[in-house]
């Protein structure tokens, strides 16, 4: 048996508000959760209301992290705190955690999974999304797990602020740290990845990188090959950017089925250097990529859904999972409520569906392949068992 369940409430947190969530959840399910998955809007109370989430339901695995955007099968919300649990008497759960991700995050990767069971079938990780390189992270953990254990979630924001992000796990609020969840035993999982974007320019070798810095493009400041393509768009930079993000190309300069996009952050003038929200390797070969209309968007996520029921092939599913980029809610704007109504959709309107808007999303670019960092994307996970 596997059972999951969402519910939400609105600010001002509370241990009395975590607690009647926490009992919700309880009544829902109509049994204690084994496991749970908060994420909430940064705000006072916070530790508070984990507390009394955790006191409700009788269960210290839980893992989550603060957002840009909350979702539940509520729907899209702000201001708010959404709590999922699922319960199984066929699935075993674990909860780590690991802190200062931003010292060395492929050793902080390393060494969450080395705290979770090598009989994980699926994990969920949440990180900072202003501290450390989830790419190097991931390379940590699946260093441990191998390609063969799936690995989805989302990197934590700040409701766009910039400023600090949370990690939950447990009844412990952490920064500059990653929190992870494995689900071990009768389990099932699909994922999908779809963007919405597409290439907008001649593709540029990237001639000189380091980790997530990119500095030259053809041997030209890769700041000025981006301003020379944006046009009168360039003075809106690094704003403008989440509209025209960077693509990794393949051998023939396409961006394939499975892109995968690299939005900017920051911009260095004396260096003429750009800094993305993920790692561009050195030798790479990147375009830079448009779309990102709320029809290309919203028809992504349909699409990142039915790959993710296509590849849980014939179980049903018990829960989805739903991590989309802070971009796309920028963009959809008033119709970013309806990129969960078609996840719903797909995946049926009787599945409780949690997640949020991300500063970067974890999950593969197909199911049994290699877990990537992905910015600008719709990712999908259903679980279910037999």
């Amino acid at each position: 048996m596997v059972k999951g369940a969402t519910v939400s409430a609105k600010k001002p947190f509370s241990r009395s508000l975590g607690k009647a969530l926490g009992e919700k959840l309880v009544h829902e399910l109509g049994t204690p959760p084994n496991a749970c998955w908060l994420f909430c809007e940064p705000g006072d109370g916070m530790a508070e209301m984990l507390s009394g989430i955790v006191q409700a339901v009788g269960t210290t695995k839980l893992a989550g992290c603060t957002t840009d955007g909350e979702i539940s099968t509520s729907g899209f919300s702000t201001g708010s705190a959404v709590l999922a649990g699922l319960a199984s008497d066929t699935i075993a759960f674990e909860v780590a955690s690991t802190s200062s991700i931003g010292a060395d995050s492929e050793s902080a990767g390393r060494r969450l999974a080395q705290q979770l069971p090598r009989t994980a079938r699926h994990v969920q990780l949440f990180s900072d999304g202003l501290t450390g390189n989830g790419c190097a992270i991931l390379r940590g953990m699946q260093s441990v797990f191998g390609p063969q254990v799936p690995i989805s979630g989302g990197a934590a924001g700040d409701a766009r602020a910039m400023k600090q992000t949370w990690q939950f796990v447990g009844s412990r609020i952490l920064t500059d740290a990653a929190s992870a969840i494995s689900l071990s035993g009768d389990i099932h999982v699909g994922t999908g990845v779809r963007s919405g974007w597409f290439p907008a320019g001649v593709p540029k070798k990237v001639t000189r990188s380091a980790g997530n810095v990119v500095y030259e493009l053809d041997g030209e400041s890769a700041l000025a090959v981006y301003r020379r393509y944006l046009g009168p768009l360039a003075d809106k930079l690094p704003a403008v950017g989440i509209q025209f993000p960077f693509g990794l190309v393949n051998e023939a300069g396409s961006l394939g089925e499975n892109p995968v996009l690299r939005a900017p952050m920051t911009l260095n003038e004396s260096q003429g250097s750009v800094s993305f929200a993920g790692e561009i390797p050195q030798g790479s070969t990147i375009s830079l990529t448009t779309g990102g209309s709320a029809a290309s968007l919203l028809d992504a996520s349909t699409d990142a859904a039915r790959r993710a029921m296509d590849s849980l092939g014939a179980v049903s599913p018990s829960i989805t999972f739903f991590y989309s980029c802070m971009a796309r809610k920028i963009l959809l704007g008033p119709r970013t409520r309806e990129e969960t109504e078609r996840i719903a959709n797909v995946v049926g309107r009787s599945v409780p569906i949690i997640g949020f808007y991300t500063y970067g999303e974890y999950c593969p670019s197909v199911s049994g392949t290699d877990c990537r960092l992905h910015n600008e994307t719709a990712t999908v996970t259903v679980v279910g068992s037999r």
